[in-house]
């Protein structure tokens, strides 16, 4: 099987295919298709905006497409950034920018009221069939400032309870294991384990 990994975000791309390696697929990236459209990510939650990223992109190559879309959700801040994580600043920000408004927002929180999870949802879009989707989820608590040098993102602000280190202090093999799209690409090797074994029988 070709499979082609519906997002343009190295970070996230280079996190995908080292969660994906083991399976005898051939991973393909968006590089390989210029053609291909930007898709809109204008849906309500993670869900929406992974399944619009993998039909669109399997419609416009032709070919199975694996898309993702994650979420930090902080309880302080009501859910957010939530599904505009990528833009919590405003547009064409950069990572940094998001981090400093969430860091700027919960000035004055306690460590108690800190909580916070991250969201991945995982979906696979196969040509003539019904998306199939893996959900992973961590939680966590936003740290009173940034440490590490690893990961990208909101990583350098997101600790975990058991460690106390935040994700950007871990290496790339010890986030995976723990983290939302880590979990999210465990379920979904399996189910893609699954569609392998079907088409070869």
């Amino acid at each position: 099987m070709e499979l082609v990994l519906a997002t343009r975000n190295k970070s996230k791309l280079k996190e995908i295919i080292a969660l994906f390696s083991s399976l005898p697929i051939k991973l393909l990236t968006l590089d390989q298709f210029p053609e291909v459209k930007e898709v809109e990510e204008d849906g309500k939650n993670c869900e929406e905006n992974a399944i619009k990223k993998a039909v669109e992109v399997s419609k416009q190559t032709g070919k199975p497409a694996l898309s993702d879309d994650s979420a930090l959700e902080v309880d302080a801040l009501a859910g957010a950034p939530g599904v505009y994580s990528a833009r919590y600043a405003g547009e064409n920000v950069t990572y940094a920018d998001n981090r400093a408004k969430v860091l700027a927002l919960m000035k004055g929180v306690t460590e108690k009221e800190r909580s916070a999870r991250f969201r991945t949802v995982l979906a696979l879009a196969i040509p003539g069939k019904k998306p199939v989707l893996a959900e992973g989820l961590t939680e966590g608590y936003i740290g009173l400032e940034e440490k590490g040098e690893e990961g990208f993102g909101y990583d350098p602000i997101f600790y975990l309870p058991h460690s106390g280190l935040s994700y950007s202090q871990m290496s790339a093999e010890e986030k995976n294991r723990t983290s939302h799209r880590g979990k999210a690409a465990e379920r979904m090797k399996k189910k893609l384990e699954e569609i392998l074994k079907e088409n070869k029988g």
